[in-house]
Formats: C-alpha cells, sequence, structure tokens
C-alpha cells in the first residue's frame, strides 16, 4: 500500500481498510439529515439506460468521498429504479469504502445484520487537534510532533487496543438525551458524552512519516489499521491517541475495507453500478449473515402460516434463516423461549 508524500491531508491508498461510524440503521424514503463536513454535497447524476426491474438483494458499494450515506442511497434509488433502498449503518462524507445498500425485500433484513465487526484503514496526523477530530474540522491547536519516538506511538496504541471505555465525537451522530451531538454541537451547547464500551481487536502502525503542516507545525503522520466492533469511532482513537503522546492528533484519511461477512472485495463503484448493477441475491446475503435452518415441506408450511414451531440448538443466538427443502430463503426467525418467532417473511 502507497502512502501519500507528506501533505495536509494525506489520503489512503485503496490497497486496505477504513471505516466510520455506528448502529444499524436504515434509510427509508425519507432519511434523516446526517452530519457533513465542510466540503459542499456533491451533485447527485441522474440515472441513465432502460428501466430496469431490481431483484432483492444487498448491494456492497465502495462509497466514495464527499458522499454522504445518503446521498449514495439516492443514486441507488436512480440506478435500480425503486425507492425501495436502504443502508446498514453509515459512512462520514469524508470516508470510503464497503457501504452495504438492500433494495426492495432486502430492506427487511437490514436492521437484523449482524454488521458487529468492521476494519478500516487510516491516517492519523499527531501535532493537531480540530473540532471533529478529523481533517474536515477547524483546527483548535497545533504542538511540535517531531519529538513523539515510535515507542510513545507503540504504548499510546497499546491503551487503545482490547475492550476500552470510548468517549464519542461531540459531532458524531449518537443521541444525548433524544438530540443528536452534533445538532447541539452546532448550536454551541455545552455537554458531555458519556464513554461507552466497545472492542479494538486490532489498532496496528504500518508507517510513520514526518510532515510539515499547512501552518509550519512539524507533524508525524500514521498509517494504521483497525479491526473493531460497530460503535467505534476511528477518529476518537486518532484523538485519544494524540492526546496520550501530548500533541494532539486526528484523522486525515480513513477507508473501511469490511463490514461484518462483506468485504471490499465485493463493492463496486457507483460508476460500475451504473454500468451493471451488481446484486448479492437476498438467500445468499441471508446465508452469509445468519445461521442457515433448512427445514422440510412441513415445517416450512408451518412457518408460513405463522406456526412457531421448535427450533433447533444452534452455537450462537441471533437471527437465524430458514431455506425450504427446494433451497429457496423463506423467513428471518429468531429463538423465542426455544420457539421460532417470525421476523421477516420472504418466500
Amino acid at each position: 500500500m502507497n502512502h501519500q508524500a507528506p501533505s495536509e491531508r494525506p489520503a489512503v491508498t485503496p490497497a486496505a481498510d477504513e471505516g466510520v461510524e455506528p448502529a444499524a440503521e436504515v434509510a427509508q424514503a425519507a432519511p434523516a439529515a446526517e452530519p457533513k463536513g465542510t466540503a459542499a454535497r456533491p451533485e447527485r447524476p441522474k440515472a441513465k439506460g432502460p428501466r430496469v426491474v431490481c431483484p432483492d438483494g444487498l448491494v456492497i458499494v465502495d462509497k466514495p468521498a464527499g458522499f454522504t450515506s445518503h446521498d449514495v442511497v439516492a443514486k441507488m434509488r436512480g440506478i435500480a429504479r425503486t425507492r425501495k433502498v436502504g443502508h446498514a449503518g453509515t459512512l462520514d462524507p469524508m470516508a470510503t469504502g464497503v457501504l452495504v445498500l438492500g433494495v426492495e425485500r432486502a430492506t427487511k433484513l437490514l436492521g437484523h445484520l449482524a454488521l458487529t465487526e468492521k476494519e478500516y484503514v487510516a491516517t492519523i496526523r499527531l501535532g493537531q487537534n480540530t473540532v471533529t477530530d478529523d481533517a474536515e474540522g477547524e483546527i483548535t491547536s497545533s504542538a511540535d510532533a517531531s519529538g513523539v519516538t515510535r515507542e510513545a506511538i507503540d504504548a499510546g496504541v497499546a491503551k487503545l487496543s482490547g475492550k476500552i471505555m470510548q468517549v464519542p465525537s461531540k459531532v458524531s451522530a449518537i443521541k444525548i438525551d433524544g438530540k443528536r451531538s452534533y445538532a447541539r454541537a452546532r448550536e454551541g451547547e455545552d455537554f458531555e458524552i458519556p464513554a461507552r464500551p466497545v472492542t479494538v481487536s486490532s489498532f496496528a502502525v504500518h508507517a510513520v512519516h514526518p510532515a510539515e503542516a499547512a501552518d509550519g507545525t512539524p507533524v508525524q503522520d500514521l498509517l494504521v489499521s483497525v479491526v473493531c466492533s460497530s460503535g467505534t469511532y476511528v477518529r476518537a482513537l486518532a484523538r485519544d491517541l494524540g492526546a496520550d503522546t501530548g500533541v494532539g492528533g486526528h484523522l486525515t484519511a480513513l477507508r473501511r475495507t469490511r463490514v461484518g461477512p462483506y468485504a471490499l472485495g465485493e463493492a463496486r463503484t457507483l460508476d460500475q453500478l451504473q454500468e451493471e448493477l451488481t446484486v448479492m441475491p437476498v438467500a445468499d446475503a441471508a446465508a452469509a449473515a445468519f445461521q442457515r435452518w433448512d427445514v422440510n415441506e412441513e415445517q416450512a408450511r408451518l412457518l408460513g402460516n405463522g406456526v412457531r414451531i421448535k427450533v433447533p440448538l444452534f452455537d450462537t443466538t441471533g437471527p437465524i434463516a430458514v431455506f425450504g427443502p427446494d433451497g429457496r430463503f423463506l423467513v428471518l426467525v429468531e429463538n423465542q423461549g426455544g420457539k421460532a418467532k417470525s421476523l421477516a417473511v420472504f418466500g
């Protein structure tokens, strides 16, 4: 993977992973506003070509920089010629990489997808703090970072690995007393966000590059990779690493390479999807994301009629994808007291 030469905003190349925001959140016909960076929202290209009938399934998008997750949903509605498009989780406008969309009946899967682990590659700049903890916010402080040693960096990374308590950025989308944190921040409110538990399974520093910021501050740019639980903020890791090393820090580039079982190798850019719409069939998506239960004809009939039949024992908890004897994906259920409770019907 190549790392851009020292500059004010070093970029991460597509060779590794990146990511951002928390929680699975389905965007339907009238999505709520998403926090944006300082850059203007890109123009949404109009869909071209003959009308197509989009199959049910997931679309794994390689989100471009400058687009909000809702921008991508809007573009996909034009490409797929359907209003039934939603997203599972979000990516900040600055970030690129894997964004999972559902089209048609697959939107019913989005709220149940176990997208609990995510992988990213990112660039962290030591020597400057920003109001947003990333490169889209105004710089609030600068400090000479040239004296920060690799040993100090590694020690700070170790403190931010494993099961930790993390305070999200104030411009994040989490709710504080029913109101988005970024909305409170925009209104100039003085408030605190409680720390919450997250898991950082892997936090590795692959390269350290001395650089000079636009204001002349000697900084250090770190190329890192992160594997973490849903709800972990990579920009908060950058902020906290900067605090631990005593010079401040923020995120300058972010790319997500995996969300749950869906990786960058399966993702397509919007331009590629415009040329050829690639949809992961809903049955394949369910088989990849959930435990599989193959039932016989009688069980399929009962489940189709809403009867709660006995569920076999599985090694893990979570939704169960039920497939009929002909291999069709029938229904998504959960184990409630040993019986199958329907979550969403497909067959």
